[in-house]
């Protein structure tokens, strides 16, 4: 019987060692330097939050909206911060007029203003000057323009009562 042949076996490289990372020096492997945390002051907690509140996006919406209407004559302007409160907005704005010109007048120059400045839309308006109550819904800023009289028998801010009340001049420098 014939010799039989060896077989050839394949034999695998073993992979190459990844090659170390070495320091400028060149003589050991380079480390990832640990990171340094820097420790800066804060200001305090009531500091902080009159920073929070200056840009928050949502209040000047609402500072934005009261200024149009009373750049109108609107009467008795009420911010309600419902942050805490609600799920659909952050704030309620209530402002009065004594007439349908002027509840339309101060409709129009809300959408108006916030168009100019913002350039957004509202998500939604209902009610008319006839009906002596508008809303104009911006999400996050819900207006509400009504006559005195359908102000008082609706007394939104008595319901919403405790919601906390933002400052709001009642007239413009």
């Amino acid at each position: 019987m014939p010799a039989a042949k060896p077989r050839k076996t394949a034999v695998k490289a073993a992979k190459p060692e990844p090659k170390q990372k070495v320091s400028a020096a060149g003589k050991k492997p380079a480390t990832k330097a640990p990171r340094k945390t820097a420790i800066r002051k804060t200001a305090p907690a009531k500091t902080r939050a009159k920073v929070v509140q200056q840009i928050d996006p949502e209040e000047s919406l609402v500072r934005l909206c009261a200024e149009a209407a009373l750049d109108k004559q609107a009467l008795d302007p009420v911010v309600l911060d419902m942050r805490g409160i609600s799920s659909f907005t952050d704030f309620f704005l209530i402002v009065s007029g004594t007439s349908e010109p002027q509840l339309k007048a101060i409709a129009s120059s809300i959408r108006e203003r916030v168009r100019e400045a913002v350039g957004v839309r509202p998500i939604a308006e209902d009610g008319f000057p006839v009906s002596r109550w508008v809303i104009i819904d911006y999400g996050s800023v819900i207006i509400h323009v009504f006559h005195s009289e359908m102000r008082a028998i609706y007394g939104l801010e008595n319901l919403w009562g405790d919601a906390p009340r933002i400052e709001i001049p009642n007239s413009i420098p």
